[in-house]
């Protein structure tokens, strides 16, 4: 590092550790004093995110901090890195499945992340479902992506389930899979059946039919919406209550 640009780490004066300092203090660095500082043992936390902010970083400071092992361990900077769209993906991909379950859910839903960055967060999500407390899968059936929420729907808890439901992201091709799923649980699909949102949708309706868990008295209900022609073809292959749905609409579903 050259005498006239001194490392980044000892360009904030003493007793100046705002985030205000910390940036005036990198305003002017060049490309060449990024890099140095991002490799420098000393870096602090406050000064690597300052650094990480810039949208400018070359990709070989952002390499030399993911190696900074004083620096790397905090979870700030690796989530920064993560974000940062300028990280190589051979960096952020293997470093996403590192990351706290809800700068994860923060990865997912970041317009400013690279898609398959939010793809990769997402999966390491719901691979580690089976391992969250009922509170914080709860927080995620709130707050996460709709794929995250769609996971979500195949949960053992009732309150999981219900919670994934009000989940404003999810979609309705989303609710249909599971639906559509064997392992669907009966819970899951007695919920559907009585949502305000979901229950009243055609499609929905129609994958309720195909599922053998949908209580008969809400199958009934939902046959009698559809045109008998389309109730018909949809019981051709046998599906809730056939024979009871037959006899109600007197339908001779094999005809």
């Amino acid at each position: 590092m050259s005498s006239d640009n001194a490392t980044a780490t000892r360009a904030v004066p003493a007793g100046e550790s705002s985030e205000t300092a910390l940036h005036e203090s990198l305003c002017s660095a060049s490309l060449e004093v990024l890099v140095a500082a991002a490799c420098d043992p000393a870096l602090t936390e406050d000064l690597a995110l300052v650094l990480l902010k810039r949208s400018d970083l070359p990709a070989q400071a952002l390499d030399r901090l993911s190696r900074n092992s004083g620096i790397v361990k905090s979870r700030k900077v690796k989530l920064a890195l993560v974000e940062h769209p300028r990280t190589p993906r051979h960096i952020s991909v293997p470093m996403v499945r590192h990351l706290f379950t809800f700068d994860l859910m923060q990865v997912a839903l970041s317009p400013a992340v690279p898609a398959d960055i939010r793809m990769s967060a997402e999966e390491s999500l719901i691979n580690r479902l089976d391992r969250l407390s009922q509170g914080e899968r709860l927080s995620l059936a709130r707050r996460a992506s709709g794929r995250v929420a769609a996971a979500l729907l195949l949960d053992s808890e009732p309150r999981v389930i219900q919670t994934a439901l009000e989940n404003s992201r999810l979609t309705e091709s989303a609710v249909i899979r599971a639906l559509t799923r064997r392992d669907a649980p009966d819970t899951f699909v007695r919920a559907v059946c009585h949502h305000e949102k979901w229950s009243p949708r055609r499609e929905v309706r129609i994958a309720l039919l195909r599922n053998e868990k949908t209580p008969l008295v809400r199958a009934v209900e939902f046959a009698r919406s559809l045109p008998p022609a389309l109730v018909r073809e949809i019981l051709q292959d046998g599906c809730v209550g056939r024979t009871l749905l037959s006899a109600a609409f007197e339908f001779d579903f094999d005809r």
